[in-house]
């Protein structure tokens, strides 16, 4: 059975490249994509996700705001922050996010490995 995969990112350019590179990919099924932090909660409780691949800045609620409430109502469920802001956990001074995995947009081509170590782990 294929993996659910959510997909929260603003940028409708980004979500179309990241459906392209899911939908290329017989083990993982879209479940849902969002545009905003609000709407990936919604949709994560929703689809129970099997992973979120969650942008960090997003409208209405951002993706850290999201993440958390996403943690609180499915804790088990594995979140990726895939973001232009990949630093972020290297930086001078290192923000503890409530996610699993922050991933740099321009690694985007780690995305399905690190989708496929979490599922597995």
């Amino acid at each position: 059975m294929a993996k659910k995969i959510l997909v929260a990112d603003d940028n409708p350019g980004i979500r179309k490249a990241l459906r392209g590179i899911l939908e290329a990919q017989e083990d993982y099924d879209l479940c849902a994509e969002a545009e905003n932090g609000e709407e990936a909660i919604a949709l994560s409780i929703k689809h129970s996700p099997d992973p979120i691949i969650l942008d960090l800045e997003m409208p209405v609620t951002s993706g850290i705001d999201a993440a958390r409430e996403i943690k609180q109502a499915l804790p088990s469920v594995p979140i990726i922050h895939f973001t232009q802001y990949g630093d972020i956990m290297t930086g001078p001074a290192p923000m503890k996010l409530p996610v699993d995995r922050v991933v740099p947009k321009s690694n985007g081509g780690s995305l399905i490995g690190h989708i496929r170590s979490l599922i597995s782990a």
